[in-house]
């Protein structure tokens, strides 16, 4: 009798794991019957927060690099000019951060795992005026890096719609072609 508890007990944690391990590796839609319906109606609004303007989505050439080149960084350019306090920075850094992710999650994700890879490695630079800033973007844009800007919404420190910091992710190289002119914060 007591044979039988513990083969139970084994068999149990055997099925417990394999299920953890399942679980972690495979998304949840595979085991997922999703209608033609509704695989449609995803396609077609799949923003559950409504009538968002419909912006171009289309994939970001960054992702082929991914391929190729093995590493990748994001800069993150704060302006100096607004002479922002060291919690607003790190505050406006977060967002900056997590809005180029969001915009690289189904637009590049290649490249966001490659970056991932590396350690997700972000280097922080100053840049003196929100033109440089601007023609920074435009540059990296050129060289077609993603990039993301935050605007402050202005409730503490700075003056609403103030474009405070910019992100941009890529492969090293190409990155610096476009930041390795700046300074460290």
């Amino acid at each position: 009798m007591d044979l039988n508890w513990l083969s139970a007990i084994l068999v149990g944690a055997g099925c417990l794991a394999l299920g953890y391990c399942i679980g972690t590796r495979c998304p949840s839609f595979i085991f997922l019957r999703l209608t033609p319906k509704v695989l449609k109606d995803t396609k077609t609004n799949p923003s559950p927060h409504g009538n968002k303007k419909n912006k171009s989505k289309e994939p970001f050439e960054i992702d082929k690099l991914a391929d190729i080149l093995d590493d990748f960084k994001m800069v993150l350019v704060v302006r100096n000019d607004l002479k922002m306090g060291k919690g607003k920075i790190a505050a406006q850094c977060s967002h900056a951060t997590l809005g180029l992710y969001k915009k690289l999650l189904n637009r590049a994700p290649k490249a966001l795992n490659r970056w991932e890879i590396c350690a997700q490695p972000k280097v922080v630079v100053k840049i003196e005026s929100e033109e440089d800033m601007l023609v920074l973007q435009e540059r990296a844009k050129s060289l077609k890096l993603p990039t993301h800007i935050t605007i402050d919404a202005g409730r503490t420190q700075i003056a609403p719609n103030s474009r405070t910091v910019m992100a941009i992710l890529g492969p090293v190289e190409v990155v610096d072609d476009v930041t390795g002119g700046l300074k460290l914060l």
